[in-house]
């Protein structure tokens, strides 16, 4: 079946006293165009993320994002005590020594002094955590997929309309075809006869009439439309990751019709064929959003 390269995932996992958000979404590309955004916790186990995102998506321009919610009580910053209570000491020792007055307030003095409210731990990633933060990527990615699914089922379904739509105008081309040829052969026998004291050999004039009908025929453009129509179809029942082949399908289909337009000397037919080129037109449109 067929799966869109538009899609959009998401997930949260909580992990002890943060949440772990991981978010996927792409739009069509000839290729994987992946950028990321990654929580500098994380930024370690980025080219394993890579792997996996390419690996699931294979084609698209994709945007990956995994970053960290945290409780506020978690994500305040440490006040140090210790070192508040040294510069406490320091600076009342000065003050001492040098008969100066002491600050009216202590505590706004000792907050603008550095390193008092700098976070001095540094967190590193646990493999418990990795585990949490790789299931809220498998959750996203299946997310993801599913919404693919989706908008592809909306395609197919688009896609086999115009394929049917196709195939019923080919079939009307046919009563104009043979009508074509008694119209072709009168109107030359007509135009020889419109011409005063013109000798002609009727079995040259026949032979010349077949050779001429012969490369207006268009049996063989409409029976290598038909082979194309069946295998789009053939094609879009396969696994996944058909799209480009399906354009490939497309680009044959157009030759097709455009020769058979350029063959049908016919109002009828080639009204016909317009109609056909513009159903061609909208699945082309759309094959571009086929993964």
């Amino acid at each position: 079946m067929i799966y869109s390269m538009t899609g959009y995932g998401k997930a949260v996992v909580a992990y002890k006293e943060k949440k772990i958000n991981v978010e996927v979404k792409s739009l069509n590309s000839k290729a994987l165009d992946l950028s990321t955004r990654i929580a500098p916790l994380y930024r370690e186990k980025e080219m394993e993320l890579r792997q996996i995102i390419a690996k699931e998506v294979i084609r698209g321009k994709v945007d990956f994002a995994l970053w960290i919610e945290k409780d506020a009580g978690a994500d305040a910053t440490p006040i140090n005590e210790a070192l508040i209570q040294n510069y406490y000491k320091q600076i009342k020792d000065i003050m001492a020594n040098e008969q100066l007055p002491e600050p009216n307030d202590w505590w706004a003095t000792l907050l603008r002094l550095p390193d008092v409210t700098a976070r001095i731990d540094v967190e590193k990633l646990s493999d418990e955590e990795w585990q949490y933060a790789l299931e809220a990527v498998n959750k996203a990615l299946k997310e993801f997929h599913d919404f693919r699914r989706q908008e592809g089922a909306a395609l197919q379904k688009k896609f086999a309309e115009k394929i049917d739509n196709i195939e019923s105008l080919l079939a009307q081309i046919e009563p104009f075809e043979k009508e074509r040829v008694e119209k072709i052969r009168a109107r030359i026998v007509d135009g020889l006869k419109s011409i005063p004291d013109v000798e002609y050999d009727n079995n040259r004039l026949e032979q010349e009439l077949i050779y001429y009908i012969e490369k207006l025929d268009i049996s063989e453009e409409k029976q290598r439309l038909t082979n194309h129509l069946r295998y789009f179809r053939e094609t879009m029942d396969e696994e996944a990751g058909q799209g480009k082949k399906l354009g490939f399908i497309t680009q044959e289909m157009g030759r097709e019709i455009n020769t058979t337009g350029s063959k049908s000397n016919n109002a009828e037919m080639q009204n016909i064929v317009v109609k056909m080129k513009d159903e061609l037109e909208q699945i082309k449109e759309q094959i571009l959003n086929a993964l």
